[in-house]
């Protein structure tokens, strides 16, 4: 297995990831959509994306936008998306993602990691395994706009 930082050149090969991340949860395929997305987030410097590459198949991504406590007055980075083509899981690919934004995150002097997941993802227990800690003293709150 290969992990790379991805840019834009590798959209072509992240496009169809990100596509099937988003059905995944529940969204209509949209592959022209996904790659306007992931274009505009790499012209934009928006977000950091590795991906994972098996005999030179990409089989899973993650990407993270950084944002920041005001707090502690640090950056930190919101690990967003994690994906892992289904026919390739159980293979530790989901644990090397983490593993390096974790390398990332410690490299870049950040604060940390942030992620938010469905209250009935197994892969709870891949955070848990790999040293992520639940809050639980905390709520999370979103508010919508009418779009």
């Amino acid at each position: 297995m290969k992990i790379i930082q991805a840019n834009s050149s590798h959209i072509p090969l992240l496009a169809p990831l990100f596509d099937s991340y988003r059905v995944f949860y529940k969204q209509a395929s949209d592959i022209n959509a996904a790659t306007s997305f992931l274009k505009e987030r790499f012209s934009q410097s928006e977000s950091i994306v590795f991906m994972a590459f098996i005999d030179g198949e990409a089989v899973g991504f993650t990407q993270l936008y950084t944002t920041f406590s005001s707090v502690s007055m640090l950056p930190y980075y919101v690990l967003n998306d994690l994906y892992v083509n289904q026919t390739q899981r159980k293979k530790g690919i989901g644990s090397a993602l983490l593993n390096t934004a974790q390398e990332f995150c410690l490299k870049k002097g950040f604060k940390g990691l942030a992620l938010e997941t469905a209250t009935d993802n197994p892969a709870q227990k891949l955070y848990e395994k790999l040293g992520w800690k639940k809050d639980s003293h905390s709520f999370h709150y979103f508010w919508r706009t009418n779009s």
